[in-house]
C-alpha cells in the first residue's frame, strides 16, 4: 500500500519526469530514486535510505533548505533541470501542501546569488535547415535572463556550420535548445532538446508580436530571418513553460551580422589564451577553474560587474569599423591623458553595482527592498561620475556621458517608499496613511500587551507572573503553581505544566485578535503597494538599462586607459591597407607574469614584400610567445584598446587563424598528427589575404621528411595563392 506521503510525492515527480525534484520536508530538500542518486553523485552528499510503508526502504539524498542556493549552482553547472518543491501550508495535522514554486534550469538563472558577478550566463537555440541548392543554413539565438539582452543572427553557405560552432564557442551559453530531432551536436553548453514545432518561423512569429505588442517584426530584424526567428520563438516558449516570470524582462529583440567582427575560432581562443591560461586547476567540487591569468586578466580593471561583462563581450568579437575602433581609441587616449578625471570616474564606478542586473530584477518584478536600496545608491553616484567627465570631449565619452541619467524621480520614490532593514517592514513610514493607521493600530495593541504583565501582577499580588506568547496558544498569562490559589475568577486556564498553569482572559484574546487582523491587512497592504512601486519602477526599466549600457562602456574604457598607463602601452594605428608594422611589441599576459624582470621587447614588419615571416630557433627561445604575442597585439587593437608596443601601424585583419601546440583528440579517433592537419586544412581553406596566420612547427606529427615537405607546401601555398600575413615557426 502507498502512504499519502509517497503518494503526494510520486503525483508531484510525475508532472515533472525529467526534473531532479528537491521535495521540502521540514527543513531539508529530499530526493528519492534515481533523483537522489543523481543528487548524490553530482552535489556529492550522502546517499541512504527511507522507509515509506509497505512500499519498503527506497533511495534517499538531501540537503538543508539554508543551502539551497549553493546546490543550485552546482546542480545547474552539470546541466540538471531541477524543480524546487516547497511546503505550501503549516505543519499540523495531517499532510503538508507542497508546491513546486519555481523550475532552475543551467540557461533560466536570474538570481544573483546563483550567477558569476562579471560573466552572462546565456540561453540559446539553434535551428538548422538546408536551403536553396542544398546550402546550409542555421539560425542563433541567446538571452540572458538576468539583464535581457536578447539577439539572433543567421549564417548560410558551406561554412555555415562552422560560423555557428565558432559564435557558440564565443558564447559559451549554459544551455542550448535544439529541435528533438537534429543531431546532438551543438558545442559547448548543456544541450536540451525540444519539440521541432517549438522552432516554427511562422508560429514564432505570432509569438514575437505578441510578446512584444507590435503588428512587424520589421523593427526588430527578423522579419526576413526565418531561422533566427524560430530559434528566438524557441527559446520565448521554453521561459513562458519553466520561468514565465522573466519574460517580462526581454523588452526587445537585436538582430546582428558576424561578419561584423573578427572572425576567432574555439582553436583560437584556446591558443591566444583570451580568457585564462591554459594552466589552470579545478576546484574540488569542479564549480570554477583557476590558473595563470589570460588576457581578460590583464585588461580586467573594471569597477563594475556590467563593465566586466561588456569586456568578455569586447574580447570575443574585435570589430572590423576603423570609426568605431577610432571612437574607442579616441576615447582611452582622453581618458589615459585626464589622470584625475579618470581616477574620480573610476571612484564613483566603484559604488555603482550592478544596476543591469538590478533594473532587470524590476522587470521580472522580483527585486527586494535591499536590491531597490542598492538602485537608489547606486544613481546617487551619477552626478558625480557625469561631473568627473565633464571636462572630457572625445565624441564616445561625451556621448556616453550624456546619456547617464540619474532618474531623480526613481531614486525619490525609492526614497520615499522603501524602508530600511532595521524598520521590520518593506514600506517607509509615511508613504501611505493607511498603512500608518494600520501600523499605529498594532502598536496600541502591543502596547496594551506589554503593560499587561505589571498591570497583572498588581492585580493578582503575584510578582512572578508574566505575559507569554507561542505559535500554538498566541499570547497567555503564566503562573507558578504556589501561587495558583490568588488567580482571579475571570483566569480561564490554557494549559497544565509541571511547574504551574497558563491562563487566558477575554480581553487579551480580544487584543490578540486585533493585532491578528492589523498583521493581515499590513501585509495586504505592504503588497499592494510593493507590487504598485515594482510596476512603477518597471517603467523606467528602459531608462535604468541604458544608463547602465553607458556605464559599462566607461567602465572599460577606462579600463583600458588604467591598463595602458600601468603597463606603458600606445596607442595604435590603424588603417585599411594591409601592412603590419610593429615597434617594440611585448607580450601581455607574459609581461604582467613577470614580476621585476623586463620583457625583451621585439619588432614585427609585414609589407607587400615580406608576407610570410619565418621564425627559427631551439626550443625555449620564445618563438611560441613571440607568435601569439603579435596575434595579441592586433586583437587589443581592435577591441579599441592601446596595445604594448612603443609604436603599432596595423592594416585591419579579418580573422586570425593559429595552429599552435600539439594534441590529439581521443574520443574522435584523432591523432595528433590528424587533429594537426585538420587544423591546418581549415586555415588553407578559410583564410583570405586580410587575415592574420600564426603557425607554430606545423608538420612535428610525423616523421621529419613529411614534415618538413608539408611545412614547405603549406607555406608556399599561403605565400602564392592567399597572400595572407603568415607567421611560421
Amino acid at each position: 500500500m502507498v502512504t499519502p506521503a509517497r503518494r503526494q510525492y510520486l503525483a508531484i515527480k510525475e508532472q515533472y519526469p525529467d526534473a531532479l525534484l528537491l521535495y521540502q520536508i521540514g527543513d531539508f530538500y529530499e530526493t528519492f530514486d534515481d533523483d537522489a542518486r543523481l543528487l548524490a553523485r553530482d552535489a556529492e552528499v550522502a546517499l541512504t535510505s527511507k522507509t515509506f510503508g509497505r512500499d519498503g526502504r527506497v533511495p534517499l539524498a538531501g540537503i538543508p533548505v539554508r543551502a539551497l542556493d549553493a546546490y543550485l549552482r552546482r546542480l545547474a553547472a552539470r546541466g540538471h533541470r531541477v524543480a524546487v518543491c516547497e511546503q505550501v501550508s503549516e505543519a499540523g495535522h495531517g499532510l503538508v501542501e507542497r508546491a513546486v514554486t519555481r523550475i532552475v534550469t543551467p540557461g533560466t538563472i536570474a538570481e544573483p546569488q546563483l550567477l558569476p558577478e562579471r560573466e552572462n550566463n546565456y540561453l540559446a537555440a539553434v535551428l538548422r535547415a538546408t536551403g536553396r541548392g542544398g546550402v546550409p543554413e542555421a539560425g542563433l539565438a541567446y538571452v540572458d535572463v538576468s539583464t535581457g539582452e536578447f539577439a539572433a543572427t543567421t549564417f548560410a553557405g558551406p561554412d555555415a556550420a562552422a560560423a555557428l560552432a565558432a559564435e557558440l564557442q564565443r558564447l559559451n551559453p549554459a544551455e542550448i535548445l535544439a529541435p528533438d530531432d537534429a543531431s546532438s551536436d551543438t558545442g559547448p553548453g548543456h544541450r536540451t532538446p525540444r519539440p521541432r514545432a517549438a522552432f516554427d518561423p511562422e508560429r514564432g512569429a505570432e509569438a514575437l508580436c505578441a510578446h512584444f505588442g507590435v503588428d512587424s517584426l520589421e523593427g526588430y530584424g527578423v522579419h526576413d530571418r526565418p531561422l533566427a526567428r524560430g530559434a528566438a520563438a524557441a527559446i520565448l516558449g521554453y521561459l513562458r513553460e519553466n520561468r514565465p516570470d522573466l519574460l517580462a524582462g526581454l523588452t526587445g529583440l537585436r538582430t546582428y551580422d558576424t561578419g561584423d567582427f573578427m572572425t576567432l575560432d574555439g582553436q583560437t581562443r584556446r591558443n591566444l589564451e583570451l580568457m585564462q591560461s591554459g594552466r589552470w586547476e579545478r576546484t574540488r567540487r569542479g564549480q570554477r577553474e583557476r590558473g595563470a591569468r589570460g588576457l581578460l586578466g590583464v585588461l580586467d580593471r573594471t569597477r563594475t560587474s556590467p563593465g566586466g561583462r561588456l569586456l568578455r563581450r569586447w574580447l570575443g568579437q574585435p570589430l572590423l569599423d576603423l570609426a568605431a575602433l577610432a571612437a574607442r581609441h579616441d576615447a582611452v587616449e582622453e581618458l589615459l591623458g585626464a589622470t584625475d578625471a579618470r581616477a574620480a570616474a573610476r571612484e564613483a564606478l566603484g559604488r555603482v553595482g550592478d544596476l543591469e542586473r538590478l533594473a532587470g530584477r524590476i522587470l521580472a518584478r522580483r527585486a527586494e527592498p535591499r536590491e531597490l536600496l542598492a538602485l537608489r545608491a547606486a544613481l546617487d553616484q551619477i552626478p558625480a561620475l557625469a561631473a568627473a567627465l565633464a571636462a572630457l570631449a572625445a565624441s564616445l565619452t561625451a556621448g556616453l556621458r550624456d546619456a547617464l541619467d540619474p532618474c531623480e524621480d526613481v531614486a525619490d520614490l525609492i526614497e520615499r517608499a522603501v524602508a530600511g532593514a532595521h524598520e521590520g517592514r518593506r514600506i517607509r513610514p509615511g508613504f501611505d496613511a493607511d498603512l500608518d493607521g494600520m501600523v499605529a493600530e498594532t502598536g496600541d495593541a502591543r502596547r496594551w500587551i506589554a503593560e499587561l504583565e505589571q498591570r497583572e501582577r498588581a492585580r493578582t499580588s503575584i510578582k512572578s507572573l508574566r505575559v507569554g506568547y507561542n505559535k500554538v496558544f498566541g499570547y497567555y498569562l503564566e503562573v507558578t503553581r504556589p501561587n495558583l490559589k490568588n488567580v482571579p475568577d475571570d483566569y480561564l486556564r490554557k494549559q497544565t505544566l509541571a511547574a504551574g498553569e497558563r491562563f487566558i482572559t477575554p480581553e487579551l484574546k480580544e487584543y490578540e485578535a486585533r493585532i491578528a487582523d492589523a498583521e493581515n491587512r499590513i501585509a495586504e497592504q505592504e503588497d499592494r503597494l510593493y507590487a504598485g512601486l515594482l510596476a512603477t519602477l518597471a517603467g523606467a526599466a528602459p531608462r535604468l538599462l541604458a544608463t547602465a549600457a553607458a556605464l559599462a562602456q566607461l567602465d572599460v574604457l577606462a579600463a583600458f586607459a588604467e591598463v595602458a598607463a600601468r603597463q606603458g602601452y600606445a596607442r595604435p594605428c590603424l588603417n585599411g591597407g594591409s601592412g603590419l608594422r610593429i615597434v617594440a611589441g611585448r607580450h601581455p599576459t607574459v609581461e604582467a607574469a613577470l614580476d621585476h624582470h623586463a620583457f625583451v621587447p621585439n619588432d614585427t614588419a609585414f609589407d607587400d614584400d615580406a608576407r610570410v615571416l619565418l621564425l627559427t630557433g631551439p626550443n625555449m627561445a620564445g618563438k611560441s610567445t613571440y607568435l601569439r604575442q603579435v596575434a595579441l597585439i592586433v586583437l587589443l587593437a581592435q577591441i579599441g584598446s592601446f596595445v604594448p608596443a612603443e609604436r603599432a601601424e596595423l592594416g585591419l585583419v579579418d580573422r586570425i587563424f593559429t595552429r599552435i601546440g600539439a594534441q590529439d583528440d581521443l574520443t574522435a579517433g584523432q591523432s595528433t598528427f590528424m587533429v594537426e592537419m585538420l587544423e591546418t586544412a581549415a586555415i588553407l581553406h578559410h583564410a583570405t589575404t586580410r587575415s592574420l596566420i600564426v603557425l607554430d612547427e606545423v608538420g612535428r606529427g610525423t616523421s621529419t621528411q613529411d614534415g618538413l615537405a608539408i611545412a614547405r607546401a603549406v607555406i608556399e601555398d599561403l605565400h602564392d595563392r592567399l597572400g595572407a600575413r603568415t607567421l611560421f615557426a
